[in-house]
Order: structure tokens, then C-alpha cells, then sequence
């Protein structure tokens, strides 16, 4: 399973407007995408990766912003933020060496993963390495590390609605 953060709002009027088939989630609107699972291992791992790398190579687009004084430059997207999150890990020790191989073969892929009965860890991109943080409450010390990181992802670009309407005639 996959699911998404995203802002909710950009598409609501068009509800209105009776265009009811079209259910798109604008690439512009998602912070984060996290792939869910009972339990880590390699193969769920490269599954991650690929699910998140697809959704940080789609089109976004982002418009300069208008305001009572002018007129603020376009704003470049957002990093999408990539995560995995499961229960257990078919490895023992649950966060070791093959965990760590595997995250650093596609290395900043996946910003981050909770393993509720062992830890959490993120990649530091200062340091350009991954950290385990093992123990004590691990799916909530995640939670706080996932809002610290979008508190400072601010809000998303202006989207080219133009762009997707686009689609309309297909």
C-alpha cells in the first residue's frame, strides 16, 4: 500500500463544475510518499524506491505568486519526501548491515522509514549518511522527525491549472 501527504483543495471546485471523472491529485500538492507494509526486506525495499523515484519524476509545474505589492517569483517544487513504513523486518537484527546496504545502494531514495517494533531511521543530507535511532517509541519519534521535516518544506508552488486542463479533451 501507498499513500501520500498532500494538500487537498486544488481540484475541489472543479466538483462544482460537474467534472466529476476526473479524480487527478496534482504532483504540485504531494509533500511526501511512503510505502506501508507488515514488514521490511529487500524486495519491499527496491519496490520503495521505485514507487518514490516515479513520483518525484512527475510533471509539476509552479506559477510566480501574486500579492498586494507585486509579485513574487515562481517557487521551485518542493523535494518530494520518500519513506517506507512496516511493523517488523524479516532481518535480524531488525535495522543492521543489510538494511544499511540496501538504503545506501540508491542513497537519499528513501529520506526516511519507521520499523515500529525496532526503530527509525532518515537520511542526513548534511552528513550524506543515514542514522538508526533504535528503541523507546519508535512510530511516534518518527511522526515528530516526518513534522519536523515538512514544517520546513513550507507550503507547495502555485499550480498552472492551465496545464491541466489540458487533459480535458483526452
Amino acid at each position: 500500500m501507498t499513500f501520500r501527504i498532500h494538500k487537498i483543495y486544488y481540484f475541489e471546485s472543479l466538483k462544482i463544475i460537474g467534472i466529476k471523472q476526473m479524480r487527478q491529485n496534482p504532483a504540485e500538492s504531494v509533500y511526501a510518499v511512503f510505502e506501508a507494509k507488515q514488514s521490511i526486506n529487500a524486495t519491499y525495499v527496491n519496490y520503495a524506491h521505485e514507487k518514490i523515484e516515479s513520483v518525484r519524476k512527475l510533471y509539476r509545474t509552479s506559477l510566480p505568486i501574486p500579492h498586494a505589492g507585486g509579485t513574487f517569483p515562481a517557487k521551485a517544487p518542493i523535494k518530494i519526501i520518500g519513506g517506507i513504513l512496516t511493523f517488523e523486518s524479516d532481518w535480524t537484527p531488525g535495522m543492521g548491515e543489510s538494511l544499511m546496504t540496501l538504503l545506501k545502494k540508491e542513497e537519499g531514495v528513501l529520506d526516511m522509514g519507521c520499523i515500529a517494533s525496532h526503530g527509525y531511521f532518515n537520511y542526513e543530507v548534511e552528513k550524506k549518511e543515514y542514522k538508526f535511532i533504535q528503541g523507546g517509541k519508535p512510530a511516534t519519534a518518527f511522526l515528530f522527525k516526518l513534522i519536523s521535516q515538512l514544517q520546513f518544506s513550507g507550503t507547495v508552488p502555485m499550480i498552472d491549472v492551465l496545464e491541466y486542463s489540458k487533459w480535458l479533451g483526452n
